[in-house]
């Protein structure tokens, strides 16, 4: 359960910090005074909306936060969940959702202070609150939401999402068969195209590697003349063979030749001895290499060109396929995959058909048993539904589900059928209603005036929220439309959804408000010259007040309808009323 709420800096409410009852509890106060605001500041805090305007005017942030102490049901798997992602609980019970949204559009999702995804922190709000907002009712009018509706309540979410996996699977084959059938002319433009891309990869054989080598070559070629006139200076350095020249190799062999001499007289330049003659050596060595090199480098003007065309068709090729050659080479085999593909399209064609048969098939009997569950659970809400509106004044009303099937040469195998189909199955759903005796059921969007639509609604709320698992129901002014003779008959329904959830209403009713276990008033006040909103738990004396003003009066006469509206309460809870001392 939402054990505590502390808002800061959201829209006119400046700083607010909560701690609600686990049972009922009714929030009231003047139209304007901010109710609907905190319901705003709880869905942003469970991951909804978060506009920056939502930012008390002169702040750069809003931070909104709610402390909440988990049923026995979501504690392992809670704990379970925040364990995979590194996330230490507080308390074994406990759980701590902040959102913080600050000027600049960013916001900020912590779970018991770690900053999370806001997909992981939306996941968890879900499981812990379920708002009903107070235009919920407007979704009635909605056909297609009425199997939602339906499938929430039968408990189908595990089916469903099997189903539309199924589904899933289907479109990407029908799109593949789509594609194979496509213009016959099309098909063979695309193989030519891939064809001539194939061969004329092929033709030219790149490989990997090849490049930096050629332009070596292409470079030294490029440069006969020149690398043969330097080669030439360094070998008439090294060693000339030309009458009184001193070369390179001459110093360092008289060079050798004094050290060697010195080297007999002193040990210690032993060392520099050997060195000069491994200069020699390696001198002699270079001399013959640059020799050699110098006699066989020859220009040639076929093989530059050679190597100059193959680098050229090299470059065309990356152009074309790809930003160097191990792309080109990728592309090709996959324009050979495409090829093969479509060149055996005939046989491709007649496995997805194949595909495709087993596929509706197996969407065919997930639906049929999916829609079964639906015909059972329909009855069975429906049923419950008549009761709960038979205690909200609508007795003699029948409500029905009609669950029907369309018949589609392209659909889904049932039986000897095939029906229409989609993610969600088989089924077309629509809620009817007879609002009186006598009349035919029709569809629930063409009958319902709005007062009905909306206790149609808490009806549908009440039955589908025995099933919910979900520990906090937050209902904003779900009773609009309903007038104060029913009020007591709501809030008694909602006092009953607390035995198995903690619930928090917003409400207008006084017959309603009388109902709750904790009592909260929204007043609006000047500070200064900002406009902030407060809220405040009531005591029984301050609940007959405010009752008092939400019947319309502040007379003597309206405290006592106010105490004979929660003396009643009380007799309906607890089976005695209040004592005298609350007038």
């Amino acid at each position: 359960m939402l054990s505590e709420l502390r808002i800061q800096n959201f829209a006119i409410i400046d700083r607010l910090d909560i701690q609600f009852a686990a049972g009922f509890n009714v929030i009231t106060g003047e139209t304007g005074a901010g109710k609907s605001i905190m319901i705003d500041a709880v869905d942003m805090m469970l991951g909804g909306r978060a506009d920056s305007t939502f930012i008390r005017a002169g702040q750069d942030k809003a931070v909104v936060e709610g402390v909440f102490r988990l049923p026995a049901s979501l504690q392992t798997p809670v704990r379970e969940t925040l364990e995979r992602e590194g996330i230490e609980m507080q308390a074994p019970d406990e759980v701590t959702l902040t959102r913080e949204l600050r000027s600049n559009g960013r916001n900020v999702c912590r779970l018991n202070g770690t900053t999370v995804s806001l997909q992981f922190y939306r996941d968890i709000g879900q499981q812990l609150v379920d708002i009903h907002g107070q235009s919920d009712h407007l979704s009635l009018l909605r056909q297609q939401e009425h199997l939602h509706l339906l499938d929430r309540y039968a408990g189908l979410e595990s089916q469903r999402a099997a189903l539309a996996a199924l589904v899933g699977e289907l479109t990407a084959l029908r799109r593949e068969i789509g594609q194979l059938e496509q213009d016959e002319a099309a098909i063979a433009r695309r193989i030519d195209m891939l064809n001539y891309q194939i061969q004329e990869i092929r033709a030219v054989a790149p490989k990997i590697g090849e490049e930096e080598p050629l332009q070596e070559e292409s470079t030294r070629l490029s440069n006969a003349e020149h690398l043969a006139e330097l080669a030439a200076e360094s070998l008439r350095l090294l060693d000339s063979e030309e009458p009184d020249t001193f070369t390179v190799i001459d110093m360092l062999n008289q060079l050798s030749a004094a050290l060697g001499k010195a080297a007999k007289l002193d040990t210690a330049l032993e060392d520099n001895a050997a060195l000069a003659e491994t200069l020699v050596v390696q001198a002699e060595e270079i001399a013959r290499s640059l020799r050699h090199y110098h006699e066989n480098l020859e220009p040639d003007s076929a093989r530059l060109n050679e190597i100059e065309d193959r680098l050229d068709a090299l470059n065309r090729l990356k152009k074309k396929y790809g930003g160097d050659i191990p792309a080109v080479l990728e592309f090709a085999e996959k324009a050979q995959q495409e090829l093969d593909k479509i060149t055996h399209s005939e046989e491709r064609l007649a496995e997805l058909r194949a595909a495709e048969e087993t596929l509706l098939r197996r969407i065919g009997e997930a639906g049929q048993k999916i829609s079964a569950a639906r015909v059972t659970a329909a009855d069975q809400m429906a049923r419950a539904i008549e009761v709960e509106l038979g205690d909200l004044r609508m007795e003699g009303t029948r409500f029905s589900v009609l669950i029907e099937q369309i018949e589609d040469s392209h659909g889904a195998f049932v039986g000897d059928r095939r029906l229409r189909f989609d993610a969600t199955g088989i089924d077309r759903v629509e809620f009817l209603l007879a609002a009186n005796r006598g009349e035919p059921l029709r569809p629930l969007v063409k009958v319902a005036s709005g007062g009905e639509t909306a206790r149609i609604m808490l009806a549908l709320k009440t039955v589908l929220s025995r099933a919910d698992p979900t520990p906090t129901l937050i209902f904003d002014e779900i009773d609009q439309g309903i007038g104060g003779r029913v009020g007591s008959t709501v809030g008694q329904k909602l006092w009953q959804l607390s035995g198995r959830h903690q619930v928090l209403c917003v409400t207008h009713l006084a017959h309603l408000a009388g109902f709750a276990d904790a009592h909260f008033r929204v007043t609006k006040e000047l500070r200064g010259e900002r406009t902030v909103a407060l809220i405040n738990p009531l005591n029984d004396k301050a609940r007959v007040d405010e009752i008092a003003e939400m019947l319309g009066a502040e007379t003597v006469s309206a405290k006592q309808s106010a105490y004979d509206i929660l003396m009643l309460a009380r007799q309906v809870k607890e089976g005695n009323g209040f004592q005298p001392a609350l007038l």
